[in-house]
C-alpha cells in the first residue's frame, strides 16, 4: 500500500511547487495611487514631477515612488503596499529633500533590489547627484546604501569635484579637476573613511553637504 502511494504523494507535491510561483505572480495588488490620493503627502499645492510604481521591498506587491515639489520646496517619497485578508493600501516609509532648482526632472530605477535616485540641480554652477536605497525589512526604512554626487560648472567657469561613497564598507572616494587654460586637469583621487552607521532615507546628506558647497 504505502509504495502504491508514494509516487502519487510524490506527484502532488510536486503540482504543489510548481503552482506556487504563478500564485505568487497573482498576488492580488492594492489600487494605483493617483494625483488625488496623493494630496495630502504632497508639499502645499504641489505636483508629482515623476514617479515609479514598482516593487521596492521585495514582497511582490507594486510599491510606488515619487519626487514632488511646489515653488519653494522639493521632496522624494516611498509608499510601501500592503495587502492582507482584510485591509489593502500604502504606508509611507521614506522621505528625503531634494534640490529645488531642477534642471530637468529626476530619475527614478530599480536594479536588483536597490532603488536609484537620479538628479542634476543648479544653474551655470550644477549639481549632479545619484543616489542608492535598499529597503531594511528590520527597521521598515529605506536605508541609502551609497550616493555619488558631482560639482561642476556648466561653463568651464572653475573648478569641479566629484564624491563616491559606499555607505556600507564606509569608503569615499574624492576626485577633482583644476581648469586652466587648456582646460581641466585631474588631480590625484583621494580615499577617506566614513561613518557605516545606518544612514536613512530621511537623514540622507543633501549634495551640497556632501560637497562642502555654500559653507
Amino acid at each position: 500500500m504505502t509504495s502504491r502511494l508514494l509516487p502519487c504523494l510524490l506527484s502532488f507535491v510536486s503540482l504543489v511547487a510548481a503552482a506556487a510561483p504563478g500564485i505568487a505572480a497573482d498576488r492580488i495588488q492594492p489600487a494605483r495611487m493617483e494625483a488625488e490620493d496623493l494630496v495630502s503627502y504632497l508639499p502645499e499645492g504641489g505636483a508629482i514631477e515623476t514617479r515609479l510604481d514598482e516593487d521596492v521591498t521585495g514582497d511582490g506587491l507594486r510599491d510606488l515612488v515619487f519626487v514632488a515639489r511646489n515653488d519653494e520646496v522639493r521632496v522624494l517619497k516611498v509608499m510601501a503596499a500592503y495587502a492582507d485578508a482584510f485591509n489593502m493600501g500604502y504606508d509611507p516609509i521614506g522621505e528625503m529633500r531634494m534640490g529645488d532648482a531642477p534642471l530637468g526632472s529626476a530619475s527614478l530605477g530599480m536594479k536588483k533590489g536597490v532603488l536609484i535616485v537620479e538628479d542634476l540641480d543648479g544653474g551655470t554652477t550644477a549639481i549632479q547627484s545619484l543616489y542608492r536605497f535598499r529597503f531594511d525589512r528590520k527597521e521598515n526604512r529605506m536605508r541609502l546604501i551609497g550616493d555619488d554626487v558631482s560639482l561642476y560648472s556648466r561653463t568651464n567657469a572653475h573648478d569641479s569635484t566629484s564624491i563616491s561613497t559606499n555607505r556600507l564598507t564606509g569608503l569615499q572616494i574624492v576626485k577633482r579637476s583644476v581648469v586652466g587654460e587648456d582646460g581641466y586637469t585631474d588631480q590625484p583621487e583621494q580615499k577617506k573613511k566614513v561613518s557605516t552607521a545606518p544612514v536613512w532615507m530621511e537623514d540622507a546628506p543633501l549634495p551640497e553637504k556632501t560637497l562642502g558647497w555654500g559653507e
